[in-house]
């Protein structure tokens, strides 16, 4: 009796989205008009652009920390204040140029975050949050004790290492502004490149089930830890940015929870935690917000958080999640899609 086989069924994975080419169009405009604002845009704006270009990444990296590999820290301006605390240490006692030493502020940031790992990662749930925030405000103390860094009253940058930056002001703030740009768009490229890699489908798997991921082989201690050093590293230097920008440094402000941690927690949740265009929504919303209501006082914190919670019970995924499940729409797609021919 002869049997017919019965054709198996082939299928196509798709790493890209119709939408992704319009998002890679839209970005590569949106770059290049960034790159021509020193040429028709003022001082506040390049600022501005600035401030928003070290929120977006922070925001980046907090999403990857909690939203991809499941790390809910509220302790990363612990980074921030290290980045900028080696900053003025690297240009006032080592000497070292203010633009290499933003770099090399990165390294002592991730340096620093070796010990902590090791710390805070004994640790899970509530605990790990509350773990980083500890640490941070150790940190904090700590800084607060180096009279050599202004102790717990903070000191100021010295003139002639602002003017290494540029000569003039509209030469030093041209200098931080690319600088600025540099840091906001190459996180955001180094975490699509992270994401659409091996690294980004075990920290998928360990999202979805750490247990079954490690049952596949995947190690996620190790997967964990490099994304909390990435993480830590990059941070690191944009607190090094912000202070360079600053001139002035405190252990108060370099280590403030709101500013660099709140901020961003409320950033990366309105816009859509767990995706890449959700930072860049939230951004978009928080910075309209701060515009708009900044002169309210009290009310504008209270009006933040009366966002935050009406967004979370309509969208509990985010304004962007809210978006592209109606939709469809994916600008950085990370997922791999399997479609049968």
């Amino acid at each position: 009796m002869k049997t017919t086989a019965v054709p198996l069924p082939t299928f196509r994975v798709e790493r890209s989205t119709r939408t992704s080419w319009l998002g890679l169009v839209l970005a590569i405009a949106g770059v290049a008009l960034l790159i021509s604002l020193p040429w028709w845009g003022g001082e506040d704006d390049l600022r501005l652009v600035v401030e928003i270009c070290y929120t977006l990444a922070l925001a980046q990296l907090w999403n990857l920390l909690a939203g991809f590999a499941g790390l809910v820290s509220v302790g990363q301006q612990a980074f921030v204040g290290l980045g900028g605390y080696a900053l003025f240490a690297l240009t006032i006692i080592a000497k070292v140029p203010p633009i290499p030493a933003v770099a090399l502020a990165g390294i002592v940031a991730a340096v620093l975050a070796v010990p902590t790992a090791l710390i805070v990662f004994r640790l899970r749930g509530a605990y790990f949050a509350i773990g980083t925030w500890v640490m941070a405000e150790l940190f904090s103390e700590i800084m607060g004790q180096l009279p050599d860094l202004g102790a717990g009253t903070g000191m100021s940058l010295p003139v002639a290492i602002s003017r290494a930056v540029g000569a003039t002001v509209y030469e030093r703030e041209t200098v931080l502004y690319y600088m600025g740009l540099v840091l906001g768009i190459g996180t955001v490229v180094l975490v699509f490149a992270w994401l659409r890699s091996r690294q980004g489908l075990a920290l998928t798997a360990i999202r979805d089930s750490e247990i079954a991921a490690g049952s596949i082989g995947v190690n996620s201690a190790r997967t964990k830890f490099a994304v909390y050093l990435l993480a830590a590293l990059i941070t690191g230097m944009v607190g090094a940015l912000i202070y360079l920008e600053n001139l002035r440094i405190s252990p108060d402000a370099a280590f403030d929870v709101i500013d660099w941690t709140a901020d961003i927690i409320f950033i990366v949740v309105i816009g859509g935690i767990g995706s890449i265009e959700g930072p860049f929504v939230g951004a978009l919303v928080f910075f309209a917000l701060r515009y708009f209501l900044a002169d309210y006082g009290a009310w504008y914190m209270i009006l933040l958080g009366a966002v935050a919670v009406i967004i979370m019970l309509l969208a509990p995924r985010g304004l962007w999640g809210l978006l592209s499940d109606r939709y469809d729409i994916h600008f950085f797609p990370v997922r791999r899609r399997v479609r049968l021919e």
